[in-house]
């Protein structure tokens, strides 16, 4: 194992998301392909930042959320809906905000190492930055990514 560098375990198939996609597709993605985050690039293809089901748990649970139309609360409605005609109480409704875009909630900072990083120090990058992937690189281009799966995979077949 002190000889394996990131190039050893790294997968080099990289399922990078556009940044324009909503929350909804993301999450769809990430449940059709089995993952918990991916790179994001933007529309000319330029890696922008990484993504993970930690940022859609933060953007989905931490946010501010309106009230939603459909599920109002008796309290805004006790007693005015025999005092306003129905296009009077038409008017009033909450709209839907528009879904959060993967750009929003992304991290823009992007942990990569080099193909030939020892397994060690991934090992280190990784509980360092309490992160769960790594870009590896060769030179400026992006080769692979080590996930703790992969670490985990290393470790069973030793």
């Amino acid at each position: 194992m002190a000889t394996l560098q990131a190039k050893d375990i790294m997968n080099p198939e990289i399922l990078a998301v556009p940044s324009d996609w909503t929350v909804a597709e993301l999450a769809g993605f990430f449940a059709e392909k089995a993952i918990t985050g991916a790179p994001v690039v933007d529309e000319d293809g330029n890696l922008v930042g990484v993504v993970s089901t930690t940022d859609i748990f933060r953007q989905t649970f931490q946010s501010d959320k309106p009230i939603r139309a459909d599920m109002p609360h008796d309290y805004y409605l006790h007693g005015w809906e025999d005092k306003l005609s129905p296009e009077d109480l038409s008017s009033f409704h909450v709209e839907e905000p528009p879904d959060a875009t993967v750009r929003e909630i992304m991290t823009p900072m992007i942990f990569k190492i080099d193909a030939r990083t020892p397994i060690s120090n991934v090992a280190q990058t990784m509980l360092r930055g309490r992160i769960h992937r790594l870009l590896v690189v060769d030179g400026e281009q992006i080769v692979g990514i080590i996930t703790t799966m992969e670490m985990l995979k290393l470790i069973r077949d030793m």
